[in-house]
């Protein structure tokens, strides 16, 4: 059976900009694995209740349901072994330590650059979820957490360890890109999918790695529909 990988979408079922959702998709295309996706809204949960689980990615390769991005990553690297994308022993502890540097100090950075932005991408039917469940979380309302340029300082001291290793090096993980590049690509593809803000300085090491990876597994990334489309 087809690989089938639940994806989130925005107000245009075309516009998909799940950070974890591109992980995965980068992970798929590493592997040369075909898949379709199914494109997904915040509030129905009711599709992913086979699941037993809430939000996306989903990933269903034939009876295998696997939750969660880095989980689904580790999946495919024990399922299809060749082209690893984690690895295993020190290389696997060494990403999953990149994967919590990704998530704690660049995603929210992104999230203050892009809180509007993300608001307006998101379905008309979740955005009072989205708004509610966000607000929440930080304590305020997404106008006020909302502040692009605090947030842009933010992601250049996140990313200035990653910007001095692409000083010398095509990807994060050398000659070729793996697992620390999805994981960074994604949170970024997330930002380039719904803004149309300038988030990293153009012609530095990370603006000119970010083109790289658009451009990797046949253009995979490079075809996605983003706001400036539609």
């Amino acid at each position: 059976m087809a690989i089938k990988l639940y994806d989130l979408c925005g107000r245009d079922e075309r516009l998909r900009f799940s950070p974890y959702c591109w992980r995965v998709s980068m992970a798929l295309a590493h592997k040369g694995l075909e898949f379709t996706t199914v494109a997904w809204q915040f509030k129905d949960k009711q599709a992913l209740e086979f699941a037993d689980y809430d939000k996306v990615p989903v990933l269903c390769d034939g009876d295998q349901v696997v939750t969660d991005s880095f989980e689904i990553m580790r999946y495919l690297d024990k399922a299809y072994p060749e082209a690893p994308v984690l690895g295993e022993g020190v290389s696997y502890q060494r990403v999953r330590l990149f994967k919590y540097i990704v998530e704690r100090s660049v995603n929210p950075a992104l999230f203050r650059i892009i809180a509007m932005d993300l608001f307006a991408a998101v379905h008309p039917d979740d955005q009072d979820y989205f708004r509610k469940t966000r607000e929440a979380r930080f304590g305020c309302t997404l106008e006020e957490f909302h502040q692009p340029e605090q947030g842009k300082q933010q992601l250049k001291q996140a990313l200035a360890p990653f910007s001095d290793l692409l000083s010398d090096s095509a990807f994060l993980d050398g000659n070729a890109p793996g697992g620390a590049d999805y994981l960074l690509f994604g949170s970024l593809m997330w930002a380039y999918v719904v803004s149309t803000q300038e988030i990293v300085e153009p012609g530095k090491p990370v603006d000119e790695w970010f083109k790289r990876m658009l451009n990797v597994h046949d253009g995979l990334a490079s075809r996605a529909v983003t706001v400036r489309d539609i």
